[in-house]
């Protein structure tokens, strides 16, 4: 019985040591993204084939440039064909740290799982390539830097196998988890993308049938439907709260206000004008096509969690009201519009669409330039300077202009998002 009392003590000691790492290991990369995006931030996109489709890239540039959660924000992606954690860690010093990125994100385990079962060695070298690319990042003075976990592969386009998917979903969940607790070491952010692929890519697939694909008709590469899923993942981890704005429209006194990035122009019952410098995010395409964004809205909280333009009415003076935004026309319960409504995800077709579009296009061609940036004239400046060092000077003048180019077309697809004038009706159902 002499013993019993220290060994209790001891027990104590090392069970209140485990809570106080566990304590430091989850609310450190809550600490680290507690800043989230700031103005004037520069993005970095990193990733494999994935990435390099520029889908998901333009997304989030997309959002980052029209919803507008920090302003005067650049986006610059740096996809490559068939690169794994390893890979980036050896060419980022390169072909990265150039742009001094103040947020970056990963997306790397695709490729590194080999296609088939994990193993030690696979996870070792996944692990301690993650955490080099984070200390790389951190040493650059970057200031928000997002470890992505792999997406996963379709649960049935997949070598057009079932078994097998489930085989390399395997590898991609523990990969997964390496990202995520190299992310809780390093007091850095996660974004869990597999389980946003896996949640979304099951509810899908009961509705539209295991032909609908989530993950690429390949079973690898994403189409539209599943890349905005992955965007979806990073924005909630850069911190983006989806509030894209709300209009207040009081009936019986005919007036309506608006927040910031909303300007009400006029107010004459039934019509509400306004002019907005910031946009909804927008989605199109036919529902049921895995290269639409219109269908898979529904399977993930996309407009719940980051695109909310909420329109209030009060005093309508009915219990029915007709809103027409556009050229769309709507039917809302008197109660839920005194409550809110999210415009965004009501009318997919709506006056923002034309102008989205244009944008978009704008941010295309930026990233189509990017990839030729950084896997071709950035990438190949050493074997030039090695090969000529005589002529150092004129390799880093190449430099310069091919970086100002690109921060040339950054700046034409921000100047893109101009403000758009449109007009809400609200008329009492009778």
């Amino acid at each position: 019985m002499a013993n019993v009392k220290p060994h209790l003590e001891s027990l104590m000691k090392r069970r209140i040591f485990a809570a106080l790492l566990l304590i430091v290991f989850t609310v450190l990369p809550a600490i680290a993204a507690e800043s989230f995006l700031k103005p004037n931030d520069t993005v970095a996109i990193a990733g494999d084939s994935i990435t390099e489709q520029k889908e998901y890239s333009v997304f989030i540039q997309d959002y980052l440039l029209m919803c507008q959660p920090a302003p005067n924000l650049r986006t610059t992606q740096f996809g490559w064909s068939g690169e794994t954690a390893p890979g980036f860690l050896g060419r980022m010093a390169n072909d990265v740290l150039w742009l001094k990125p103040s947020v970056a994100t990963t997306c790397y385990g695709m490729n590194d799982g080999g296609y088939s079962p994990i193993d030690d060695a696979k996870a070792k070298r996944y692990k301690n390539a993650q955490r080099g690319i984070v200390q790389l990042f951190k040493g650059a003075g970057t200031r928000l830097i997002i470890i992505g976990s792999p997406g996963v592969v379709d649960a049935d386009a997949y070598r057009n196998n079932p078994e097998q998917a489930a085989m390399y979903n395997k590898t991609l969940a523990a990969f997964r988890d390496i990202a995520q607790e190299t992310a809780r070491q390093e007091a850095v952010a996660f974004a869990n993308v597999f389980d946003a692929m896996m949640a979304a890519m099951t509810k899908a697939k009961a509705k539209y049938g295991p032909k609908y694909h989530v993950a690429g008709g390949d079973g690898v590469h994403p189409d539209k439907n599943g890349q905005l899923i992955m965007a979806y993942a990073f924005l909630k981890a850069m911190g983006c709260d989806g509030n894209i704005g709300s209009i207040t429209v009081d009936l019986a006194a005919n007036t309506a206000s608006a927040s910031d990035g909303h300007k009400v122009l006029s107010s004459q019952a039934p019509t509400i004008e306004l002019e907005s410098s910031r946009y909804p995010f927008c989605f199109f395409g036919n529902p049921s096509s895995p290269s639409s964004t219109a269908g898979i809205i529904e399977f993930f909280p996309f407009n719940d969690d980051l695109n909310r333009l909420t329109l209030i009415v009060k005093n309508p003076g009915a219990d029915r009201v007709k809103i027409t935004w556009g050229q769309s026309t709507r039917e809302f319960p008197a109660a839920d519009l005194a409550k809110g409504v999210n415009l965004a995800a009501e009318f997919l077709d709506n006056p923002f669409c034309d102008p989205f579009r244009k944008v978009e296009q704008a941010i295309r061609a930026q990233q189509n330039y990017e990839t030729q940036l950084h896997k071709q004239l950035m990438h190949d400046l050493p074997t030039y300077r090695n090969a000529v060092p005589e002529e150092a000077d004129a390799i880093d003048r190449i430099a310069a202009a091919v970086q100002r180019k690109d921060a040339a077309l950054a700046a034409a697809s921000a100047a893109t998002v101009i403000p758009v004038k449109h007009t809400i009706k609200i008329e009492p159902v009778k």
